[in-house]
């Protein structure tokens, strides 16, 4: 049995991008992931805001998180191509 790398183990079909410091930490995102791979940080940005995080955790790039922030540029979501 040989060992596989993640994008061979999970079927990847998109990932997003959270920009932290356009982020105010309201949770929308959060709320609306129906895979659960986002989360609050712990950590604050610079304005004081504990901003969302998907912690490279593959996603299926469906977009709600997107339309659910209210904060233009904070979050990019990604399809992968077939």
């Amino acid at each position: 049995m040989s060992a596989c790398t993640i994008e061979e183990a999970v079927d990847i079909k998109g990932y997003v991008e959270i920009d932290p410091e356009e982020c105010k930490g309201c949770g929308l995102c959060v709320a609306a992931c129906v895979q659960k791979v986002l989360s609050l940080s712990p950590r604050l940005n610079r304005y004081g805001y504990h901003p969302a995080t998907n912690e490279e955790k593959p996603c299926n790039g469906c977009g709600l998180c997107f339309y659910a922030c209210p904060e233009p540029g904070a979050i990019h979501v990604f399809k992968a191509v077939d």
